[in-house]
């Protein structure tokens, strides 16, 4: 990979990712400099895997191992089969340990999911790695002498996360988790020479705990920063829908909703998630940040974002009927150009219901949640505003056949210009 994203060349590495606002902590940030501005360095990030998918919340870390790359630096990607037994401790309560062989499952659709985000030749290549592979054949004993005993216990303690939980209780386990994570940077340094390890700001004490460790056991030197927590202007929780988390896997999240998510980001947030997520260089992203101010109706910003990342994630034919299928439900193209799975997705977003039988149209909108009654149904067609696969409806007891089922089974319908739902037939 090369260094041709970046704004200025190689030697702004760290100011870019500063400009960014991708560096919020670090453990020198002069040492940071050197390390990034100079030669190439090989870096660490991990990925726990608690469930069978990344979501979004994720794509910070794997963005910015992609920037990294970019810029000369050598990924070490590691998915936590060890780690990913045991869970970092929670604020609130203590987690449920899932089985060994789901965490194994989970770690390789993990590791499959990663994969395309790094290049995996040259001279910088990215490689793959499962702290299972130098946990799981470590006994007690050797845990407890040639790890435990370089962490003193009022520090472990001191961790707000572990202040929180002292009350309600903490297990034994969980607590451990700081040891297995710094140790995770210790076996990388003396396997790969990694120098780097970087993660998200909840990591920070987990992180030092690695650099100390390392210290300790007479190795190093080595270096660390955390990205920041991303956030949303309105108080909820970034990544998160009202269908739940926005997960990578499409058979999770579909490419549609991949690509909505970003598209109905708030304009307060927008700029920040450019800088965050986007490839595009700093005076890209200036001019794309006052075209935005100065036409915030065309969402410019968020629909460049949309586009980038559904392309990043799931390639550039589903980022194309994303954006066909945005606009197809709007009037504004072909609804029989998306594919069934597209189209699908898009009416689920909207509201898809299901029905045994085809009722006229006036039924069609009240039973799709459009208008709540028959008598507005009557009077939204009347007035011209009734449309079925985007052909405005001129008569109030007009109905549909199965000729016009989109895909043998499809039905769109649309009040007015922005309100729309599915029908799927079920026969």
């Amino acid at each position: 990979m090369t260094d041709s994203n970046l704004p200025h060349g190689r030697d702004s590495l760290t100011e870019d990712l500063r400009w960014r606002g991708l560096i919020q902590d670090s453990t020198d940030l002069d040492e940071l400099r050197e390390l990034l501005d100079g030669g190439t360095a090989t870096f660490y990030v991990g990925f726990d895997p608690t469930a069978p998918s990344l979501h979004v919340g994720h794509l910070m870390q794997v963005i910015t191992a992609r920037r990294l790359q970019l810029a000369g630096h050598r990924p070490l990607l590691l998915v936590g089969g060890a780690t990913g037994q045991i869970g970092d401790p929670k604020e609130s309560a203590e987690r449920t340990l899932n089985p060994p062989e789901v965490v194994a499952g989970w770690v390789q659709r993990i590791r499959d999911q990663l994969a395309p985000f790094v290049s995996y030749t040259g001279e910088n290549a990215a490689q793959l790695v499962n702290n299972l592979d130098w946990t799981g054949e470590m006994s007690v004993v050797e845990f407890l002498r040639d790890v435990g005993k370089h962490f003193p216990v009022n520090k472990m303690l001191a961790r707000e996360v572990v202040k929180a939980r002292l009350e309600t209780g903490i297990s034994f386990t969980e607590f451990s988790y700081q040891l297995l994570q710094a140790n995770d940077f210790f076996e990388l340094h003396r396997r790969y020479g990694c120098q780097l390890q970087y993660g998200g700001s909840d990591q920070w004490g987990n992180i030092t705990a690695g650099v100390d460790y390392i210290r300790r056991r007479g190795a190093g030197p080595v270096d660390a920063f955390t990205t920041p927590l991303v956030t949303k202007s309105d108080g909820t929780k970034f990544g998160k829908t009202e269908g739940g988390s926005v997960w990578l896997d499409p058979a999770m999240t579909s490419p549609y909703a991949f690509y909505q998510f970003w598209v109905n980001a708030d304009d307060r947030d927008v700029s920040r998630y450019l800088r965050y997520f986007s490839f595009r260089s700093r005076q890209e992203l200036e001019e794309l940040e006052k075209a935005t101010a100065e036409r915030p109706q065309a969402r410019l910003a968020q629909r460049a974002l949309a586009e980038e990342l559904t392309t990043l994630v799931h390639g550039e034919r589903e980022m194309a009927q994303a954006v066909a299928a945005s606009q197809a439900l709007f009037g504004r193209g072909s609804l029989e150009e998306l594919t069934p799975e597209t189209l699908r997705a898009a009416l689920t977003e909207a509201g898809l219901v299901h029905l045994t039988e085809l009722p006229d149209v006036a039924g069609l909108l009240k039973e799709s949640g459009l208008v709540p009654s028959m008598k507005e149904a009557r009077r939204v067609i009347a007035e011209g505003g009734a449309y079925v696969n985007n052909n405005r409806i001129a008569a109030v007891d007009a109905t549909v056949s199965p000729a016009d089922l989109l895909h043998g089974r499809y039905l769109v319908l649309r009040r007015g210009k922005r309100s729309f739902a599915g029908v799927e037939l079920r026969k």
